[in-house]
């Protein structure tokens, strides 16, 4: 019963991931950007790049849907932009915090074969 409701934190810990991820590209565009233009460019493209890369090749429900070491691989990318990202706007703390509470999930994932972890759909 403990080990189940773990599993389930671990998947709803890894939603959470998921929308930090796309926080932290918003923060990064809006600390980065010149102007308030390119502070909205930035933004908006880089979340319509994540959520058309992830839509099509780490959505669950994608017919095109990479599995094993490939959706291992995009979850890498996809999230650890996202602490690179945060790191780069000046948040180190938060960017290493991303990145080490990331690895960790997705080494619990692994074990325990939730290879569905990932839920970001668009």
């Amino acid at each position: 019963m403990f080990l189940k409701t773990l599993k389930n934190v671990n998947l709803a810990l890894a939603f959470g991931m998921e929308l930090a991820a796309l926080v932290a590209l918003v923060y990064w565009a809006f600390a980065v950007g010149p102007t308030m233009l390119a502070k909205i460019g930035l933004a908006v493209g880089a979340l319509v790049v994540v959520a058309v890369i992830w839509s099509l090749f780490g959505a669950p429900r994608s017919k095109r849907r990479l599995h094993g070491l490939w959706l291992l691989l995009l979850r890498v990318i996809v999230f650890g932009s996202g602490a690179v990202f945060l790191y780069i706007a000046g948040q180190h703390v938060l960017g290493i915090i991303f990145a080490v509470v990331f690895l960790l999930n997705c080494a619990l994932a692994t074990v325990w074969g939730q290879e569905s972890v990932s839920t970001m759909e668009v």
